[in-house]
Parts: structure tokens; C-alpha cells; sequence
């Protein structure tokens, strides 16, 4: 049975970036399992994932524009200390849920000088090209269920 739209597809993956460091690895654990062709991965792992079958392996690098987008700078800014209102100690990598330009999304602190918070609602793998180590485990026809709801039901799905 090959990837196709509306499969379950399992895969086992090591994740690394152009310095070779692992970033996510499957591997020693349960495998991620997606509902393929609803964007439920990063489109170039998605688009070389098409016409797999059960026990290919293969290792692709994916382009930042096909991950996680390049960095985008209007998503960097400065907002003063007093938009904390509450949180006592903020320190750089502290990550926070807000509302933003495209809706809610997550914003990263970056930088604090005095009362002036940099904050980046940037993918923190935004600009960064990855490569993925891949091996196919399982693939078998979705659900009518999951079909309609956009994602796998059961073990070891991520939605």
C-alpha cells in the first residue's frame, strides 16, 4: 500500500539541522502517526512521503520556505516589561501564548534590556533547513472518522 491523501501513515524519523545536530528523533519510542494529504506534517516531509510504501527509508532535506517558513522580522518586536503584567521573573527562551497579527500563536523572548521585552512570534525552526532521516512502518486507509475529523484516532497520533 502506498502514501497517498487519506492514509494513516506511520513513520520513525530523526530530525537534524545542516550542523548535524538531532532536534526530534522517534526513534526509541512510538511513531508518529498522520492522516496524509491535510497538512498535519510540514509540507516537504508530506511532499516526499507521497508514493512510500511499508519499509522505505530514505533520508531527505527539506528547504526552510517547505518547513517551517523563513524568519519573518515583522514578527520580531519590542513591547514594554508592563505588557508581563503578573510575571515577576522573565528570562530570554520563556515562551508565551498571545494573540497576534494571524491569530493566537506563540511568542519567545528573545532579549531584555531594562524594561524594553524582544519578543519573536517566529517558528523557533522559522529560517532553518532540516533534514529527516525516515523509515515507513505502517500505512493502511483512514477512517471515514478520521477522514472527517483531519487527523488519526488511537495510539500513537498527534493531533
Amino acid at each position: 500500500m502506498q502514501v497517498a491523501d487519506n492514509m494513516a501513515v506511520s513513520i520513525h524519523y530523526t530530525l537534524t539541522n545542516d550542523a548535524g545536530e538531532v532536534l526530534d528523533s522517534s526513534r526509541g519510542g512510538e511513531a508518529l502517526v498522520y492522516l496524509h494529504g491535510t497538512g498535519n506534517i510540514i509540507p516537504g516531509l508530506e511532499d516526499a512521503l507521497h508514493g512510500k510504501t511499508v519499509g522505505d527509508k530514505f533520508n531527505v532535506r527539506i528547504a526552510p520556505k517547505d518547513a517551517y517558513g523563513e524568519k519573518n522580522d515583522a514578527m520580531i518586536q519590542v513591547i514594554p516589561r508592563a505588557m508581563f503584567e503578573g510575571i515577576d521573573e522573565l528570562e530570554v527562551g520563556m515562551m508565551f501564548h498571545a494573540d497576534v497579527s494571524s491569530g493566537s500563536g506563540e511568542v519567545t523572548i528573545v532579549k531584555i534590556d531594562g524594561d524594553d521585552i524582544t519578543i519573536d512570534g517566529n517558528h523557533s525552526l522559522a529560517g532553518v533547513a532540516l533534514t529527516f532521516d525516515v523509515e515507513v512502518v505502517a500505512v493502511r486507509p483512514a477512517t471515514e472518522e478520521e477522514t472527517a475529523h483531519g487527523h488519526i484516532h488511537g495510539a500513537g497520533c498527534h493531533h
